[in-house]
């Protein structure tokens, strides 16, 4: 028989801070760069409004009231309800005469193609602050830091959005909710 070590790696949170946030919304996106404006716009939404990519990608136009969102989730088929806030709702005001296809509210592409062009939003944004990874090979202990745009992919839209909702001091079982 032969035994293979197991390489045990945890997978760092990587999260906005409100600073990190605003800086990304804030940022002027180059004119040879436009296409990184609608990744920014729905990597946003996820950040204002807690959804995950799948049902940022799902969310329909008629899923959209006027001060809220009706969805089922992709994941846990839970039914909610969730308040737009000023930055989700303008979001959504943007795109509201623009065409997708399947009746789509926003201009959401895949997610592969949409974490490598966060990666890409979030170097030129720079949101470089170093992440460091511990994680052991059999018994060798290896460190390394990466700049946290290299780590930016679309689930830390939520995670950015729990972050945030928590530090504001709304109670875990709202966030949770």
């Amino acid at each position: 028989l032969e035994f293979r070590r197991v390489l045990f790696r945890s997978k760092k949170v990587i999260f906005l801070t409100r600073e990190e946030l605003n800086r990304l919304k804030d940022y002027k996106i180059p004119q040879t760069k436009q296409y990184l404006e609608r990744v920014r716009d729905v990597f946003l939404f996820c950040c204002f409004s807690g959804l995950r990519y799948s049902d940022v990608y799902n969310l329909k136009r008629s899923d959209i009231k006027p001060d809220h969102i009706e969805v089922t989730t992709v994941k846990t088929a839970d039914s909610l309800i969730i308040e737009l806030n000023n930055h989700s709702k303008a979001i959504l005001e943007k795109y509201k005469s623009v065409h997708f296809e399947d009746h789509k509210a926003l201009p959401v592409i895949s997610n592969q193609k949409m974490n490598d062009y966060l990666k890409e939003l979030g170097e030129l944004a720079e949101i470089n602050d170093p992440v460091r990874e511990t994680y052991y090979k059999g018994n060798e202990r290896i460190d390394t830091v990466t700049p946290k745009y290299a780590l930016l992919g679309t689930h830390a839209g939520r995670r950015t959005f729990i972050c945030n909702a928590l530090a504001l001091g709304i109670p875990a079982q709202v966030v949770m909710k």
